[in-house]
């Protein structure tokens, strides 16, 4: 497929977009720029396709979320569509059939001259005024350098897919400066034989703010200001995504590999019945973990140290100077009434070890097998009965003062 200054290009890329980032949209930018620099045709569109949510990627939160933060973010483009069809199926397709579909409804687009396909039908990622241009329109695969690499590795593509990507629609690399992907392609057979296909891109201002890094920060409470769009940000925060709405904090304890400690704040609300209904909300917004109050309890409930097991339970509370006001501020009994009566945060530490090894078991000269602690409680009883006795014998006798 050979490109001239007259050939109509829409880029297209897929991914989990989880979240979004400005690098994502700016790849497009680049492409455009150099493609147009290099006289190898016109970009007349792009678009972005996310992955289904079968994927089942670490860090993949639904379609939903993710199709609204591609449209937000994408509000400033005038030629960058979100095409959310792949998210629509009933499954995770592969990234040829991505390609195929797209490239095939913008054949059957231009070719539509009797106006058969009815503009409700015309999905939103077709460029206004696309039947204008004369000719054939190109859809190629925008991507990264790793994704390039990642076509040697052995399983993860079908070869049929690669000759189908590579042959009929060609790719558009975006690579860092200081990396050569030319020594990639010369070192494969498939992609040198398709070398004309393949666009390379040099990314001159290095950008490696990344999906990963932005859901790292968000989940450890840090700021991503100026790495993300603000308006991206806010809907983040506003559903609770990627950890955002989770109150609860994991720590190890210093010097141990088996005891674990969860601090979550405990909600200052007094009315016990708000606080659970809020808190239900919050739980529903894909939170992988849950606060905790005074009313909770480890599920399963953990064994109590009468059982054998050294498992504790510490509660922890911080309350303020002020007395509570407010229309939530009435008087609250029962168990509640820890934490609920009184103004403030609170945390609710739980520490979890490691359970105790189960004591050796004895057998005693009366032929009866008990366990070592129990043994050593039957004699302890006995001394004590001893003592008991030595004492009652002894009460009558005056006590000596020196």
């Amino acid at each position: 497929m050979r490109m001239t200054s007259s050939t109509k290009i829409m880029l297209i890329a897929c991914g989990s977009f989880s979240p979004p980032t400005p690098m994502h949209f700016r790849m497009f930018e680049i492409a455009r720029d150099h493609i147009h620099q290099m006289g190898l045709g016109q970009v007349v569109g792009g678009i972005v396709s996310p992955v289904h949510d079968s994927y089942a990627k670490k860090g993949l939160v639904s379609a939903t979320h993710r199709c609204a933060m591609i449209k937000i973010g994408l509000k400033s483009s005038e030629w960058i569509r979100l095409s959310d069809w792949e998210t629509q199926q009933e499954e995770w397709t592969r990234t040829r059939q991505v390609l195929q579909y797209h490239q095939n409804f913008i054949n059957s687009y231009l070719k539509d001259t009797n106006g058969t396909i009815n503009n409700q039908h015309i999905p939103a990622w077709i460029p206004e005024g696309i039947k204008k241009t004369a000719g054939q329109v190109h859809l190629k695969l925008l991507c990264g350098a790793d994704l390039l690499e990642s076509f040697a590795t052995p399983g993860l593509w079908k070869d049929e897919d690669l000759e189908a990507i590579l042959g009929y629609h060609g790719i558009v690399v975006i690579s860092r400066a200081g990396s050569n992907p030319e020594q990639f392609i010369f070192n494969s057979d498939l992609l040198t034989r398709y070398r004309r296909n393949i666009t390379i891109v040099t990314n001159w201002v290095t950008n490696d703010v990344s999906s990963t890094l932005i859901r790292r920060l968000l989940s450890r409470g840090m700021s991503v200001k100026y790495l993300l769009d603000e308006h991206v940000t806010e809907y983040i925060q506003k559903f609770g995504l990627f950890g955002t709405n989770s109150d609860t904090k994991y720590i190890l304890t210093p010097g141990s590999t088996t005891e674990a400690m969860s601090i979550s704040p405990i909600s200052p609300i007094n009315d016990p019945d708000i606080y659970i209904e809020h808190r239900n909300r919050l739980n529903k917004r894909n939170s992988s973990c849950e606060a905790m109050d005074e009313t909770d309890f480890p599920s399963p409930p953990l064994p109590s140290p009468s059982a054998g097991s050294n498992v504790t339970l510490n509660k922890v509370f911080c309350c303020a100077n002020e007395p509570s006001t407010g229309p939530l501020a009435k008087p609250i009994t029962g168990r509640g009434a820890t934490f609920l009566a009184r103004p403030g945060s609170a945390v609710q530490i739980i520490t979890t070890a490691a359970p105790a090894p189960a004591p050796p078991s004895v057998t005693t000269p009366d032929g009866t097998t008990k366990q070592a602690h129990q043994i050593s409680s039957d004699d302890g009883d006995q001394k004590h009965k001893k003592i008991v006795k030595k004492m009652k014998t002894s009460a009558a006798c005056p006590v000596s003062r020196v």
